[in-house]
């Protein structure tokens, strides 16, 4: 096997450190969306004012994202990552007790720029850690993020539905744990970057993609993009608002939609795992097309079928349109190997942003059209997936 200009085999303990870290910080960012019930009926929010807090969290994070990527592919960052995890800190210390709506914003504002510094740089650690292994170093690192947002509706029916919005500050004995694991994997980061200055040898990707001229690297970001867009949109209508409409059109308990909407998650997190390795040996291509063409006709029927077909399209959904999630940013690695930290901010920069529009544009339609016409329309998003078909062949990891 051809392999990557890389210095070491994979670094286990490293990869399931950041994986470690990846989940608290996504455990913090997941507070917000499990706080939507309680803020809905403790502050009066309307959907509308919902949404908005999302896009905020969220599409601050985004913008920010490629910005760190870029200034770490230049000058690598090693002691931003507790930083980042600070902030955060900051952010959930102020959500946990004001009943401001626009202090909320404030706080928000502190959790995507945690968020922010946090994806770019980690995913850097993945990467430096991986070895040969990048498919399964980065689903190891998304298992963390995902599992941390799986959380947010167990953190809903079993925090906030007994202390109220004060439960919040729970998740700062979790942050401080965050803070010291983030020290101490910045200090190995920093290591490697002395290590390799002294070697005069920098730590390169190797693509699995054929040769592509600029405009074919162009056209396939643009397809990858507009994967992540449906999948984003998509995803956060299940996450974040889903429960409404269980609770709405099933006549739920918040607790047993909460529970459903875990499961949602959790099956995802096991897509996740899978589809880096898989990746690995089969190429990341197929993964993707796996993750769009399986799923479809579940995503088209949920809205229409009863909640035991619901439950079980939630398992099916969940586990395959996540399966590409960490797929999507090693593919878009490795058609600009150049930009290891440019494009896992802008991949999961733009996941961020496409949330946080697609957060804003369904709290609109909920409160102008209804949660039932809004799920309907939000159920057709995933045929955009099918531009996956054009996206150029790369071979499978093995084969290189």
């Amino acid at each position: 096997m051809k392999q990557d200009g890389n210095l070491h085999n994979p670094v286990y303990p490293i990869m399931i450190a950041i994986a470690i870290a990846h989940l608290i910080n996504d455990t913090m960012q997941a507070v917000i969306p499990a706080m939507f019930p309680i803020l809905k009926s403790d502050l009066g929010l309307t959907f509308t004012q919902i949404g908005l807090i999302s896009f905020v969290l969220n599409m601050f994070a985004s913008a920010l994202q490629p910005v760190v990527g870029f200034v770490s592919d230049k000058k690598p960052m090693p002691y931003a990552l507790p930083i980042g995890m600070i902030s955060s800190f900051i952010g959930i210390a102020i959500i946990a007790f004001t009943s401001q709506y626009w202090i909320i914003i404030i706080a928000v504002l502190f959790l995507g720029f945690g968020s922010a510094i946090f994806h770019p740089e980690g995913s850097r650690v993945s990467f430096m850690a991986a070895g040969s292994k990048r498919g399964l170093a980065q689903s190891i690192y998304q298992v963390g993020g995902n599992s941390g947002q799986a959380l947010a509706p167990l953190i809903s029916a079993y925090v906030f539905a007994i202390f109220g919005q004060r439960g919040a500050a729970i998740v700062l004995v979790v942050a401080v744990i965050g803070i010291l694991l983030l020290s101490k994997i910045a200090k190995w980061y920093k290591k490697q970057l002395e290590q390799e200055r002294m070697a005069k040898k920098k730590r390169v990707l190797v693509s699995n993609l054929p040769p592509l001229t600029k405009k074919q690297v162009g056209i396939a970001l643009t397809l990858l993009f507009t994967i992540i867009f449906a999948r984003s949109f998509y995803t956060t209508n299940i996450t974040s608002f889903y429960v409404f409409y269980l609770m709405n059109h099933y006549g739920v308990s918040l607790q047993l939609g909460q529970v459903l909407i875990f499961t949602f998650m959790a099956f995802g997190v096991i897509g996740t795992f899978f589809g880096g390795s898989l990746s690995d040996r089969i190429g990341r291509k197929n993964v993707i097309l796996l993750s769009v063409v399986v799923p479809m006709p579940f995503c088209l029927a949920l809205p229409y079928v009863p909640l035991w077909a619901a439950v079980i399209f939630l398992v099916i959904i969940g586990t395959l349109i996540m399966i590409s999630f960490s797929v999507t940013v090693v593919y878009a690695q490795e058609l600009v190997p150049t930009k290891i930290g440019t494009m896992a901010g802008l991949t999961t920069g733009f996941a961020f942003g496409m949330g946080a529009i697609g957060a804003m544009v369904i709290g609109v339609l909920m409160d102008h059209r209804g949660i039932d016409f809004t799920m309907m329309v939000v159920s057709l998003l995933p045929l955009l997936l099918l531009v996956a078909f054009f996206l150029p062949k790369d071979k499978p990891a093995s084969a290189v």
